[in-house]
């Protein structure tokens, strides 16, 4: 549906394929001025939209009609909202977690707000009542607890005047001691100063005011410790006499209490103490929990409330890891009581996913509110982006927190230039001055292998394969690996440096099949070391085993690999090349080092999404099992042309000669 009315509003509805209208789950994008919708332009970058700025696109009210993607994750969130589940949702960092949490506040009821009062218990001072009201009537209770408390303060105070008046005046006029009636008044206000402390001590301490509150509480409680999640009691250092301060408006409330009528928020669950999740599950179970001083050390220990409401929704996150160390118990109660999800970091790209990447670019500008709106142009570049990091043919990436990292960088650089739109070098720029701090490093530690030599891009070298592998998780960095056979003193064993030892055997192992049917060869008497050149902490070698492979072969056979090829894969015991992962940072890294050909496996074929720039540079060339790596890494000599030839006939996987 199409509408071209200048200076209103244009909505673009979008339905599911039975036609089902879905405006209420937020997949509309509305258009205003003179920005509209084509559909015969529907497959480019904007997805059919025409706009000269975002500031055309209008953002949603609801918060959660803002989430992009998370479809499985968006429904939990609406019904968990409606019915009061908690939910469990696991994934990546800036996958959406904590703005679903938020947008899940937004939608629950607000009938269900209360004021919470800690009032003193005249039996005992150390166990303080705890009344429940409706919102905003708290304020008014302790307003008229004051107004009663000065009223009786002022006659009590008008009274001890005129008997400090009536004292002084018998000590001077007719007992002549004026030292003794001045010590007399002394102690006469020192009584009314503790009488009158222990009357304003009777006001309630307003624990939870729920009056200025127009949606149902959010409490973000990641990372808190066990007195600001479950309340605590502040500390009295004099605890006796006129100053000491009541317990009952030492009493501080935590996440849990705040969170009574709405959602209690918790990332990273898992890094909870164990007595703290016990102590959380029974606040979920009861619906009330009583707050004590949490330092063992603190006057506040001895205090304890009656039990304070907190009927909450929890919303627990974390990434995968965090499952380890979730208390089973809440985990069963989630399960039980709720929904668990699994976070997409991907989407499939569409056109109606384009719109709302589009839309996605106008919120970040609006919640900025310090830079300028991007044109049309800037938005596809951040559409391409989304696609580049998906890492996967046809996807848009989720982790939007990254994505709005660019645009943020990207407005920033305009605002510089006194833009008045960011234009598309803006975000090309951004890019470039946003890379992680990986990637930086990657591209510092290429720079300097290229200064020292340790980057070979030309010549062939007998056991020496330039692989490629990921650092950081997200940055693509060469990776040479040496291999030498050597006869063994003992029982044949893999030698390797560094942290990737398993990563040589695993590759070793696999290929060993093949290497002893090939011509007699027993690698049990023989010691293969395996080097990888300069590698250290936090590059990821899992998809090395083709180039650990090919450099064996090459040693032991004595045939040289071209080194102006570079290659990633895993490899399978029958010589399958597998697919990987991060294949188009790993092109990107061979491009910058200067190779000219790229092996890959062909599954992963359909993933590359690189920049222009690097397509041009580099030859990619998809394969499926190593006679076909083997034919295009080794150098062009008959020896290699046999070597393969035999591999061919010992796999049953005639490889084609590459030209």
């Amino acid at each position: 549906m199409s509408s071209e009315v200048p200076n209103e509003e244009v909505t673009v509805w979008e339905t599911d394929g039975d036609g089902a209208d879905e405006r209420d789950l937020g997949s509309d994008v509305e258009l205003r001025d003179d920005a509209e919708f084509d559909p015969e332009r529907e497959d480019d970058l904007l997805g059919g939209l025409v706009f000269d700025s975002t500031d055309q696109i209008k953002v949603p009210d609801r918060l959660i009609d803002q989430v992009i993607g998370q479809e499985e994750a968006r429904e939990a969130v609406k019904k968990a909202a409606r019915q009061g589940r908690h939910v469990m949702m696991i994934g990546s960092p800036g996958t959406g977690k904590s703005m679903l949490a938020k947008a899940m506040s937004h939608m629950m009821p607000e009938e269900d707000l209360k004021d919470v009062l800690i009032t003193p218990n005249a039996e005992d001072d150390n166990a303080p009542n705890v009344e429940t009201l409706p919102s905003g009537k708290g304020k008014e209770l302790i307003e008229m607890k004051r107004e009663e408390v000065q009223k009786r303060y002022g006659i009590r105070r008008l009274i001890v005047v005129l008997i400090i008046i009536a004292v002084l005046a018998y000590s001077i006029l007719f007992a002549g001691r004026l030292l003794l009636g001045v010590i007399a008044a002394v102690i006469i206000y020192i009584a009314f100063r503790y009488i009158s402390g222990n009357l304003e001590a009777q006001t309630p301490n307003l624990l939870i005011d729920g009056s200025e509150r127009d949606t149902a509480p959010f409490e973000d409680a990641t990372g808190a410790h066990a007195g600001s999640l479950l309340g605590d009691v502040r500390h009295d250092p004099f605890q006796s006499g006129h100053l000491a301060v009541p317990a009952h408006e030492r009493v501080e409330a935590g996440s849990i209490h705040k969170a009574h009528g709405g959602v209690l928020f918790i990332d990273e669950i898992n890094t909870l103490q164990i007595r703290t999740q016990q102590k959380l599950m029974t606040a979920i179970q009861e619906g009330e929990f009583q707050i004590t001083g949490q330092s063992e050390r603190s006057s506040g220990a001895m205090v304890q409330t009656d039990p304070v409401p907190c009927d909450f929704v929890l919303v627990a996150a974390g990434n995968m890891d965090a499952m380890e160390n979730i208390h089973p118990a809440i985990r069963s109660r989630i399960r039980g009581y709720g929904y668990e999800v699994y976070m997409d970091d991907n989407i499939e790209d569409t056109p109606e996913m384009r719109r709302k990447y589009a839309r996605f670019v106008a919120q970040e500008v609006e919640k900025d509110e310090n830079i300028p709106h991007f044109s049309d142009e800037a938005v596809a570049e951040i559409i391409r982006e989304a696609r580049r990091r998906a890492d996967r043919k046809g996807h848009l990436t989720l982790h939007l927190r990254d994505l709005g990292g660019i645009v943020r960088a990207a407005g920033d650089i305009a605002e510089s230039k006194d833009r008045d739109l960011v234009q598309k070098d803006d975000v090309i720029e951004a890019k470039d001055r946003s890379k992680t701090i990986e990637t930086q490093v990657a591209d510092e530690m290429i720079e300097r292998k290229k200064e020292y030599d340790v980057t070979m891009t030309e010549d062939e070298v007998t056991g020496r394969v330039n692989g490629l592998a990921v650092y950081g998780g997200d940055s693509g960095l060469l990776l040479p690996v040496m291999g030498e056979v050597a006869p063994s003193l003992g029982g044949g064993r893999v030698v390797a440096t560094g942290k990737l030892q398993e990563i040589a055997e695993e590759a070793v192992e696999n290929v060993s099949a093949i290497i002893k049917r090939l011509g007699g060869e027993d690698i049990e008497r023989k010691d293969l070391h395996v080097q990888f050149v300069q590698t250290h902490e936090g590059v990821d070698g899992d998809s090395a085993s083709v180039t650990v492979a090919t450099a064996v072969i090459s040693a032991l056979e004595r045939v040289p690999v071209r080194q102006d090829i570079a290659m990633t894969g895993s490899l399978s015991v029958r010589g399958d090349v597998l697919p990987v992962g991060g294949v188009s940072a790993k092109i990107e890294a061979a491009a910058k080092s200067g190779m000219d050909t790229v092996i890959i496996p062909a599954a992963n074929e359909q993933d590359v999404n690189i920049e222009d720039e690097y397509h041009e540079a580099v030859n990619i060339v998809p394969v499926t099992h190593l006679t076909e790596v083997l034919d295009i890494a080794l150098a062009d000599t008959d020896e290699a042309r046999e070597l393969v030839e035999q591999i061919d006939a010992i796999t049953g996987n005639p490889a084609t000669k590459s030209d």
